[in-house]
């Protein structure tokens, strides 16, 4: 389903790109399999521990940098592959990287921010898988922030984020004071080699 009023071609939304049982699978096996950790993050020159837990997987060679930190990627797990494969078939991309973020409760959350570093393939999509509990996704322009946009990202469900999308558009994961269970959110990406 198109969002109005992004790049084009638009934002897609696909609630239900994975069947429920897959997606209680994948969310079981990820939560005990995946070797999460809390990144420290530099934010207006402070370093401070990430409000969720994080994993980079990918490629041997799928190095990513964010917030001034060097991320070797930990290698793909199992439960990952198949999906990977799919990704990549019906997207024509290469999704040699997936950030995995775990979000424990409302509590745990992600500012705004666009995933714009140097490594990743800006021709490429950014495909997020979303498990486990339903969360808002905010979006807003860089250029004018009153322009919003939000999704209900919903267990099984692939948002699309389109090349140029991360250009024009920054993302959020706002805290809730909604009780929620954990969720677990799949950003693949295409990481390029940087010269």
């Amino acid at each position: 389903m198109p969002i109005p009023d992004l790049p084009d071609p638009a934002l897609r939304y696909l609630p239900h790109w994975l069947a429920a049982g897959q997606a209680d699978a994948l969310f079981a096996s990820l939560r005990t399999g995946i070797a999460w950790e809390r990144h420290r993050l530099r934010l207006f020159g402070r370093e401070i521990a990430a409000p969720r837990l994080s994993c980079w997987i990918g490629d041997a060679d799928a190095s990513y940098t964010y917030s001034r930190t060097r991320f070797e990627p930990r290698p793909w797990p199992r439960a990952l592959l198949a999906i990977r494969a799919r990704l990549c078939e019906e997207f024509d991309a290469d999704c040699n990287g997936v950030l995995a973020n775990l979000y424990r409760d409302g509590n745990d959350a992600m500012g705004w921010h666009a995933d714009d570093e140097p490594e990743i393939d800006p021709r490429a999509p950014i495909l997020s898988l979303s498990l486990g509990a339903t969360r808002r996704f905010a979006l807003r322009r860089r250029d004018d922030h009153a322009r919003r946009h939000a999704i209900e990202l919903a267990h099984g469900s692939l948002l699309v984020m389109p090349a140029g999308l991360q250009q024009a558009w920054q993302h959020a994961l706002p805290r809730t004071a909604r009780r929620i269970g954990p969720r677990i959110n799949l950003t693949f990406r295409t990481i390029m080699a940087l010269r």
